[in-house]
């Protein structure tokens, strides 16, 4: 299949926390998965730029970005089939967003839906409308925009709190394409419904907000302390479970096969010790995460490598963004004299 042809799919990951299994198996492992089709170009990319807006600790966002790549590395991403690179390694990014913030509307960034939460907040603290909010908040959808028109990304994976951004970078993009000329890929929003969302220790969903996470590469001990945390009822051995109110269960789903899943599930029915359902489970998820956490602990150890990794990525990224740049520039007016 022609490069021309093939459908380009986006897919930013924020560098501002250490990846968990709710993060592998919602987000990870199928965007991994879906990057040896070879009949679609895929594109990765760690958003340092995004994670200045919501952390302020450098050290931070420098650890996430080489906990996140490495993650990514060590679980099979194929470099040389994907392109992999750092948002900020583009410098394209950063000059498209300025061009497109020309060309958006303020009305446009006063509907999104972060800003609103924000102004609420205040509002109801009784602070002023605008306290403590940043233009890198307010202007994050232009900068998301840019992240995908930039290589003219036709898909993009998203949760379903992100689709307004997607709504609102095809209206940047048909507003400067009406304006300019027809340079940029109007891209779709795709939301899989059956991408497992995991519960975290306490039934919540996982998330590091709410400190109910299981981070993906710890080591065997602590994982498995971690497993023996997640919250479960007072039933006792021998009595019958209810396996689709459990999150020992929904985990076991994530990460076992049909086969496994419908053992366990008869397990549940016939009432088999939480101890012992949180023994498998460890056995489950350690076994498939092994491998991968000796390839992580690996690469962390060699920070060179995972940066000559990105290099190579924003140097494949760049033979894209730069040609469109140059187009967007010539468009919109700033052209050499001679």
């Amino acid at each position: 299949m022609s490069q021309a042809a093939k459908q380009r799919v986006l897919t930013g990951i924020t560098t501002t926390g250490t990846p968990h299994l709710g993060n592998y198996v919602g987000a990870i492992r199928p965007a991994i998965a879906a990057s040896r089709d070879t009949s679609m170009e895929s594109f990765f990319f760690l958003a340092d730029y995004h994670a200045l807006i919501k952390c302020q600790d450098p050290d931070h966002v420098a650890e996430s970005s080489r906990e996140i790549a490495a993650t990514w590395l060590a679980l099979g991403l194929d470099t040389e089939q994907a392109v992999f690179y750092r948002q900020s390694d583009i410098p394209e990014v950063q000059e498209l967003t300025w061009i497109l913030t020309c060309n958006t509307a303020k009305g446009l960034m006063n509907r999104a839906h972060a800003y609103k939460a924000a102004v609420q907040d205040n509002e109801a603290a009784g602070e002023d409308p605008d306290f403590g909010i940043t233009m890198g908040l307010f202007n994050y959808p232009v900068l998301m925009a840019a992240d995908i028109l930039l290589f003219n990304a036709h898909r993009v994976p998203v949760g379903r709190d992100q689709i307004q951004h997607l709504e609102m970078a095809r209206d940047i993009a048909q507003r400067f394409n009406h304006n300019y000329a027809e340079l940029f890929t109007l891209p779709e929003a795709v939301v899989d419904d059956n991408v497992a969302v995991l519960q975290g220790l306490d039934g919540r969903k996982m998330s590091k907000s709410y400190g109910n996470t299981i981070p993906l590469f710890l080591p065997e001990k602590q994982l498995k302390k971690h497993i023996n945390k997640i919250k479960t009822n007072l039933l006792e051995p021998g009595e019958p479970k209810d396996p689709d109110d459990s999150t020992v269960f929904q985990v076991w789903s994530a990460f076992a096969s049909p086969d496994e899943t419908a053992r366990m599930r008869r397990e549940f029915e016939n009432g088999i010790a939480w101890g012992e359902a949180k023994k498998q489970l460890f056995e489950l998820v350690n076994g498939e995460l092994a491998p991968a956490r000796e390839e992580y602990n690996r690469l962390l150890q060699d920070p060179a490598y995972i940066e000559s990794v990105l290099q190579r990525g924003a140097e494949k990224a760049r033979e894209h963004s730069v040609p469109l740049l140059a187009s967007v520039r010539e468009a919109v007016g700033i052209r050499r004299m001679a």
